[in-house]
């Protein structure tokens, strides 16, 4: 299964700050979420349920049929890339992208040549759907500067 949602790009001691913040007897959806805005400097609860999905599909937090729990292990820097390319939607065609150059892209150029992986079922699902998925795509790309997948130069991506 992959996973869609990406919040904004934090930091790996933001994901483990989240990650603590959720309980380990499973709560609701409501109640995780406002244990990460309040224990956390998330601003709203759409944030946070952003990050309840984030977590799942690194490997930190999973749905019961009690509500959401955080797993009994640390985020390991070393696991996250490699759940980050393999679990989320886009990282990995983002990623492969900026394999398949020599020079840095500009966030436009890789959201061109990842443009036509998006699901025909999104492209119907909102008028605004390119705009979305142009930010999802940036966040593909800060996430994977911050897991050490890519590095910006000047402006544009490349991998490590």
């Amino acid at each position: 299964m992959k996973f869609k949602i990406v919040p904004e790009p934090g930091s790996v001691a933001f994901v483990g700050e989240a990650q603590r913040a959720l309980p380990l007897v499973p709560g609701s959806e409501n109640d995780c979420c406002a244990r990460l805005v309040d224990r956390t400097d998330l601003a709203a609860r759409d944030e946070a349920r952003e990050w309840i999905t984030f977590l799942r599909a690194l490997g930190l937090a999973e749905r019961t049929e009690s509500g959401y729990r955080r797993l009994r292990r640390d985020p390991d820097p070393n696991d996250l890339p490699t759940a980050f390319r393999e679990v989320i939607f886009g990282a990995d065609t983002v990623l492969s992208v900026l394999d398949a150059v020599d020079e840095p892209l500009e966030t436009a150029d890789i959201y061109e040549r990842f443009r036509g992986e998006v699901p025909n079922w999104e492209r119907y699902r909102r008028a605004n759907w390119d705009e979305e998925w142009r930010e999802r795509v940036e966040r593909l790309l800060g996430w994977a500067v911050v897991f050490d997948l890519a590095e910006c130069v000047g402006g544009a991506y490349r991998t490590v």
